[in-house]
């Protein structure tokens, strides 16, 4: 038998990541010692692995730099229709291996850092993950980025530039510990601030009336410093720029006014100001009514909508039109895509720059806003729902709560007309809710100055339009539509899984990284032999790096043989790793109540984040590692389960534990979880999936067939008649045995003998206030569970299934995702044009660039 092949070879055998020239490769060491030397003014006797890393990184980026400029001219001269994706977040984990990837460099880079005597993982290992993101929303953010630049669209992603991301987790003795992300400490070789085109922000003041017009005076200005970041599209030349701004305090700061002479606290004073861009806030489908927040949502939509009405304006078409119609044409030129309503001020500021400083009539500026925005809705969680207080709007963006207030009024006066004295759906669609503290409702803000909102898949879609947004949905309903999420396969296999890519590509060839609905290509070799050993080997092989991972970062040593049981995303009630939990107890006691018995080998793997405010959440990583503790140091036990708590779970640790998942777990109550990505990244990486008919997992077993993924418990209909009738979690206590063995488990202490009562908070809860059920899907889950282990018993079986997943799973795509926003709501359309690379001479270039035009029409 030949010896199995090292990543190094693996590498290097792989097509889709570009091709090995000799020049090529000569020119990547060239770049890198040129930078280690001047950049980094180091030579190989001093250099340290970062510095490498850091050489490597900037050589890459030399191969951006012409592209960027050359994309950004051709949109200049073009003058298409531009998108602007506005978001708080963008969690984009690492840059360097994605545009290596992007750019067809992978594997000259391999050629030439092996040349060099370095080894590449080793420096890819160094780069730190930009954690500008909670979860699902910010992850979309930077998938969405990658499918607009790989299909050739004019888009830019605004959001802030947080010196400190979403916080690092460390686990001790059992409990989340959090410390700081300070991921700009040795700096960020991707990024270029761009001093000159700093902004002012106004905050605070008071609202004038003059004969001339409405001014908002007397306010506090803080400056926003953009930073630009290149978005290479996959192998077609474009690189788009994601800007994210920083805050910094004028110069004169504290000291314009009669300050006598504290200049010392003056300049101390400066960091005030500029917390604004400091930290991200940590919460995942949660909302904390904070004024810096509040801050923060306005500082990014002022810089970028003044950025965006700049571009407009100097744009050749923009430019030669009277000041009177200078706007008419705005709609047709931007769309603003709101991710969520964090953004959402976008639009009474969007509205007070056309009123107070442009001078347009009230209905102009109203209908170009409105042609202009589209929301998307991304959860359905009542606490997650931005209601902010009148009183600190009022306080922090006077002028705004007017064009606010002015807003509804017009809104209101609409419905009146059309429901005359239905007082109550007045009172339920008003923006702005009476009882108790008056606060915005940010949703209802949104859907009112849109021309489309969005739900991120069918089902989520359909509950935002029949339940959550219903009367909004009766009177527009052309307003309401369904993206169903997507993620971008370059990232989530190319990078992540290069054996599984590289398998299929030799099956199906390389062009369904482009176009992912190629996949269904696959299904012919449901059946093929070889095939099906093939795709096992892969997974097998990912399965024992993960170990050697593990066994490395944590000292946990387990059985490669196992199943990967695996839920990673962020701990939330109705996520149920509760009831993830409570099935490792029940396979703990068949496992002590009948060693001898065959069982299905398992390792559970569970990971993610708690906000640190969330009290229950924390609870909930307290019990699974306090079950691991008892479950992992039981002799009788043995090697037949194990429970890990993955520390710090981010996106490049997704990369690495996905690709050596065996099962998927998506198990939240039906109709909790909006859509869902990480069931989409299982189901690419050849995982099956246990999961609830909740999110996109409905399409994922329409797509698969539902006798393809393992689907258990209640159904939406099946929720809503339990609530109805009122859910009592005695009744399951009392009627399942193992539940409540492993319930009263959990309430003796069984699991921290050490204090006893250390989880009542937990077990109360269950019994008494549990939204979202657990004990309900219970039984079903463990049953379906059992049927998991069944078919892993014969892997050839599974792996056939596996096939089918993969075979199903093109839909998936954010290329697909980006194209119905493309064509449904922001009236562009995707091209596959390749703008010229850098090497090409300017003339030839456009030459070029006007017969691919020409073909383009014809075709």
């Amino acid at each position: 038998m030949s010896r199995p092949l090292t990543d190094q070879e693996k590498r290097k055998q792989i097509s889709i990541r570009g091709i090995v020239g000799v020049e090529n490769v000569a020119e990547l060491k060239k770049g890198f010692n040129r930078h280690l030397h001047f950049t980094l003014v180091k030579d190989r006797n001093v250099a340290t692995p970062r510095d490498y890393y850091f050489a490597l990184a900037h050589t890459v980026r030399d191969h951006l730099v012409g592209r960027w400029i050359r994309t950004q001219q051709y949109y200049y001269e073009k003058d298409p229709k531009r998108v602007y994706y506005l978001s708080l977040e963008f969690y984009m984990g690492r840059t360097l291996q994605n545009t290596m990837i992007n750019l067809g460099l992978q594997n000259a880079c391999d050629e030439a850092i092996y040349q060099l005597g370095l080894d590449i993982e080793e420096l890819e290992e160094i780069e730190e993950d930009a954690g500008l993101g909670n979860g699902g929303l910010g992850r979309l953010a930077a998938c969405f980025l990658d499918s607009l630049a790989t299909l050739g669209l004019a888009a830019y992603g605004y959001g802030i530039r947080y010196e400190y991301g979403i916080f690092n987790q460390k686990i001790r003795d059992g409990w989340q510990v959090e410390e700081a992300d300070d991921w700009l400490r040795h700096g960020n070789p991707w990024e270029k601030a761009r001093p000159e085109y700093m902004l002012p922000i106004h905050f605070y003041g008071r609202v004038e009336h003059t004969q001339t017009g409405v001014r908002w005076v007397d306010t506090q200005v803080v400056l926003a410093l953009p930073y630009d970041t290149p978005i290479p599209g996959y192998m077609n030349n474009t690189v788009n720029t994601m800007r994210l701004w920083s805050a910094r305090a004028p110069n004169d700061f504290n000291l314009r006014d009669f300050n006598v002479g504290d200049y010392i606290q003056a300049v101390l004073d400066r960091n005030l100001a500029e917390n604004i861009s400091r930290v991200l806030y940590p919460n995942d489908n949660f909302f904390e009514g904070k004024e810096l927040r509040l801050k923060q949502e306005y500082f990014v939509v002022a810089a970028t909508l003044q950025d965006i009405i700049r571009r407009f304006k100097a744009s050749k078409f923009g430019s030669t039109e009277s000041v009177r119609t200078a706007f008419d044409s705005f709609p047709e030129q931007v769309a603003i895509q709101l991710n969520d309503t964090h953004p959402a001020l976008a639009i009474p500021e969007l509205m007070r720059v056309f009123l107070d400083i442009e001078r347009l009539p009230w209905s102009k500026a109203w209908d170009i806003t409105t042609r202009t925005f589209a929301y998307t809705n991304h959860t359905v969680l009542p606490e997650a729902l931005e209601r902010w207080p009148v009183d600190l709007v009022e306080k922090l963006l006077p002028r705004h709560l007017q064009i606010i207030y002015e807003i509804n009024q017009r809104h209101l006066d609409r419905i009146a007309t059309m429901f005359p004295k239905d007082v109550d759906r007045i009172r339920r669609m008003s923006l702005i809710e009476e009882e108790g503290v008056k606060r915005i409702n940010m949703a209802h803000l949104c859907i009112v100055g849109s021309h489309a909102v969005n739900g991120v898949a069918k089902i989520h879609s359909d509950i935002v339009r029949t339940q959550v947004f219903k009367d909004f949905a009766e009177i527009d309903p052309e307003k309401f539509q369904n993206k169903t999420n997507g993620i971008t396969p370059r990232r989530w296999l190319l990078l992540c899984n290069p054996g599984l890519a590289e398998l299929i590509a030799e099956k199906i060839g390389e062009e369904y990284v482009k176009d992912l609905s190629q996949l269904t290509k696959l299904h012919k070799f449901v059946h093929d032999e070889i095939f099906i050993r093939e795709v096992a080997k892969v997974k097998q092989e990912n399965k024992v790096k993960f170990a050697q991972y593990l066994e490395r970062e944590y000292k946990v040593k387990i059985n490669p043989a196992s199943m990967f049981d695996v839920q990673v995303k962020r701990i939330h009630e109705y996520k149920r790793q509760l009831m993830n939990c409570l099935h490792v107890i029940t396979m703990y006691n068949r496992i002590k109540r009948d060693p001898m018995k065959l069982f299905v080998p398992r390792t559970v793997i569970i990971g993610g984040k708690a906000a640190p405010g969330y009290h229950m959440a924390k609870m909930i990583i307290k019990l699974i590692t306090s079950v691991g503790h008892v479950v992992n140091n039981d002799p009788v036990v043995g090697n037949k389960l194990k429970v890990i708590f993955l520390e710090n779970y981010r996106v490049s640790l997704a990369e690495k534990v996905i690709p050596a998942t065996d099962l998927s777990e998506q198990i939240s109550t039906a109709g909790t979880e909006a859509s869902g990505t990480g069931n989409m990244k299982f189901m690419l990486n050849g995982a099956l999936t246990i999961g609830t008919m909740d999110g996109a997992n409905v399409e994922m077993a329409e797509e698969a067939g539902e006798e393809n993924l393992f689907i258990f418990g209640m159904r939406v209909e099946d929720v809503e008649e339990l609530d109805r009738k009122g859910y009592n979690a005695e009744d399951y206590y009392d009627r399942l045995p193992e539940l409540k063995q492993a319930i009263d488990q959990i309430k003796s202490g069984f699991f921290s003998p050490k204090q006893p009562d250390l989880f009542k908070d937990v077990v109360n809860m269950l019994f008494y206030h549990d939204r979202f059920k657990v004990f309900a899907d219970y039984e079903a889950y463990v049953r379906c569970q059992e049927n998991v282990s069944q078919l892993y018993m014969n892997s050839r079986e599974w792996t056939k299934t596996v096939i089918r997943n993969i075979a199903a799973s093109g839909k998936f795509s954010s290329d697909r995702t980006i194209k119905e926003y493309a064509r449904d709501i922001w009236g562009m359309e995707p091209s596959d044009l390749k703008i010229p690379p850098p090497n090409v001479p300017r003339d030839v270039a456009d030459e070029q660039l006007a017969n691919d035009t020409a073909d383009n029409l014809h075709m």
